[in-house]
């Protein structure tokens, strides 16, 4: 990646288009000056009505008052594969319910809409006051589960008591949840990303990465007044543009040592793993074409992974983007010392921050490895092990259990455990055996760690014996031991049960270390920086993102790469120019057929100034009136570096024209039914 420009202002005093704000923060008088337009609260309420987040870590929107959705391809790849079949790769071939009657429900997904958004940092420090960080720690988060139990009063509401500004702020978001989904359209894999992994954060594109989902509510399609507005005409050169969306998490208000271990530990060691990983996933996928298949979601999301953390790696690289990083902490401590109440009040902050970031190096890989996902990289496992965990945790009084386990977290529990989606035995073995290798070579064969979980057996032996002895392939059987309790788990047999028997106590220990020792720290560090930041710089800032809703705004704008301007827009016909009849730039044959009813001068993908990261795939991109004019789903290189900082010069969202939707729909598709709908007819 190309060196970032050096930031000329610093993250507090943000560039005019920067920033993921949240709905109850939007900052109106800047839109206003720079652009003549601020939306008022009518407009703002209905977009975020409007805004769909999805369970599996996208965005989307409401597009008719039918529960229509529109979202990304890859948002809903892996409800295709689970939907597909040797026989009827949906993938390969593209989705198209010809009713909705054949609409068909993804089983793993579920639509929250943001109802409510309530303060609640005043309770929580209330509860946290005068204690030591570690029983802070404890104490916000069963505070926590009570405030979120209170909130969710029925199986349709989700609440999250949600962190802003490093522990700053902490707002109370409650939405509506649904978890009838059903996907209604899907163009072929083969157009959604052609130009596959080499194209991917690149421009120009030419991706028709759209499909449609459908909400239902008491099995019947969700009635909502709120949805956006189709535009035919789309976005133009210049226009302002606002986007909706789930921003998964930004880390633009670190510390330097937080950085540092990033940039010399923590990238570095996800880079190797994800890399290995996908060479795995890649060698198995040759074994046959019912492998390729199976492998073909997961593939896709690691390759996606590591192109991502590449781009933030090369961005902390960057010796001029990282010495504008040193240049605002050096401001920002300035400001401190030089007032003496902040300077008592928070000047020790940063050696606390960095005795804690010392500590999360000393043993974050066994806690990666063994309560995080790199060890047992397994859906099965993941069953034994929820399933495990909701017997130990669910009797527990609520503000007692981890965090993942409240009720207010009991219907995705559900969800995940009853989830009738396909499991594949030969995959998940290569997928586990890879993961205990890693874990065994990581942590070194001598650990007591991983001669307590291997003995003298081989990493794919203990895979192989788990995932082929194992009867939890089978929802039915999942539903016994969940309904059976501890009682069921502890009677059980099944050898990946067992395996989850063996590491639990063990991951637990590592939990409970990492939360006492780094997190209730950094955590309290954090919320101390955040109020000497509003103490210094004002309350005119956005918070890093959370995987909530944020609105940003840009316009439609090009930039210069190496002293050459790149238009900010793509046709269809230069699709057609970029076809070469071999993956990942082979056109699908609908297409090919349909080249001549096609006008192609239509534009397809477009570029904006809009700050997005990974979380806003999906999100509808809005004109001022609030009509839908195209639909994000990457950024370009430069935007890789958006994790920790964004420049204005480089940094743009890609997303698809929304003219590019409704000549594919009608001259390739023939899929009138959602035509028509999005329409209004």
């Amino acid at each position: 990646m190309r060196s970032l420009v050096l930031l000329v202002l610093f993250v507090w005093t943000a560039f005019a288009e920067e920033g993921m704000w949240t709905f109850n923060n939007v900052p109106t008088g800047r839109l206003q000056k720079q652009y003549g337009f601020a939306p008022d609260q009518q407009w703002l309420d209905h977009l975020r009505l409007s805004s769909v987040r999805l369970a599996e870590g996208c965005s989307s929107s409401f597009v008719s008052p039918n529960g229509l959705v529109l979202t990304n391809h890859h948002c809903v790849a892996s409800c295709i594969q689970q939907l597909s079949t040797a026989e009827k790769d949906y993938s390969v071939n593209g989705f198209h319910a010809a009713s909705q009657a054949d609409e068909q429900r993804c089983t793993r997904q579920e639509a929250n809409v943001l109802i409510e958004i309530t303060d609640v940092t005043a309770r929580l420090a209330a509860k946290t006051r005068s204690l030591s960080d570690r029983d802070a720690n404890e104490t916000r988060k069963a505070e926590t589960a009570r405030i979120e139990k209170e909130c969710a009063t029925s199986d349709s509401l989700r609440c999250e008591v949600v962190s802003l500004y490093g522990g700053g702020v902490y707002d109370l978001y409650k939405y509506r949840r649904y978890q009838d989904v059903r996907l209604v359209f899907a163009p072929e894999k083969g157009i959604a990303f052609f130009g596959g992994d080499p194209d991917n954060f690149m421009f120009p594109r030419y991706d028709l990465d759209a499909a449609f989902l459908r909400v239902y509510e008491n099995g019947q399609a969700l009635k909502t007044p709120h949805f956006l507005k189709w535009s035919a005409a789309g976005p133009k050169e210049g226009g302002l543009t606002f986007t909706s969306g789930h921003p998964g998490g930004t880390d633009r208000q670190l510390t330097i040592a937080m950085l540092e271990l990033e940039r010399d530990y923590l990238k570095p060691l996800i880079l190797l793993n994800y890399a290995e990983y996908r060479g795995m996933l890649a060698q198995f996928q040759t074994r046959g074409e019912e492998q390729r298949r199976i492998a073909e979601d997961t593939l896709f999301s690691v390759e996606n992974a590591l192109k991502a953390f590449k781009g933030e790696w090369e961005a902390l690289l960057d010796s001029r983007f990282f010495e504008q990083k040193r240049n605002e902490e050096r401001d920002f401590r300035k400001r401190v010392q030089a007032s003496a109440a902040l300077r008592k009040e928070y000047s020790s902050v940063w050696t606390g921050i960095d005795a804690a970031t010392q500590k999360k190096r000393q043993f974050y890989l066994p806690y990666l490895y063994m309560e995080g996902s790199f060890g047992f990289r397994s859906d099965l496992y993941r069953h034994a092990r929820r399933l495990l965990r909701m017997a130990a945790e669910l009797p527990k009084p609520n503000e007692q259990r981890l965090e993942e386990y409240a009720d207010a977290r009991k219907p995705e529990l559900l969800q995940a455990t009853l989830s009738p989606a396909p499991i594949y035995p030969e995959l998940e073995i290569e997928r586990l055996s890879f993961s205990l290798t890693k874990l065994r070579e990581s942590l070194g064969a001598d650990h007591p760690i991983v001669r307590q979980l291997f003995g003298k057996r081989a990493p794919r032996d203990v895979a192989a014996e788990a995932v082929n002895g194992t009867t939890l392939k089978d929802p039915t059987m999942r539903k016994a031991l969940m309904d059976g309790g501890q009682s069921a788990i502890d009677s059980s047999a099944d050898p990946m049960i067992a395996l989850a028997k063996l590491v639990d106590p063990i991951a637990r220990q590592l939990r409970k270390r990492y939360e006492d020792e780094v997190e209730a720290p950094l955590v309290a560090g954090q919320e101390k920086l955040a109020k000497a930041r509003f103490a210094v710089y004002g309350k005119s800032l956005y918070p890093d993102a959370t995987f909530t809703l944020r609105l940003s705004y840009g316009a439609v704008k090009g930039w210069v790469e190496n002293g050459v301007p790149v238009s900010p827009f793509t046709i269809f016909g230069g699709a057609y120019e970029r076809h070469t009849g071999r993956d990942p730039f082979a056109l699908p044959q609908s297409w090919l057929d349909a080249k001549d009813r096609l006008n192609l001068q239509t534009p397809f993908n477009f570029v904006t100034t809009n700050d997005i990261v990974g979380g806003n795939s999906g999100s509808p991109v809005v004109n001022k009136e609030g009509e839908l004019v195209g639909l994000m789903f990457d950024g370009n290189i430069h935007s890789l570096g958006g994790n920790y900082g964004f420049d204005p010069a480089l940094n743009r969202a890609v997303g698809v024209h929304s003219s590019a939707i409704l000549e594919a729909l009608e001259k390739v598709y023939n899929a009138r039914r959602v035509l028509a709908e999005i329409k209004g007819k």
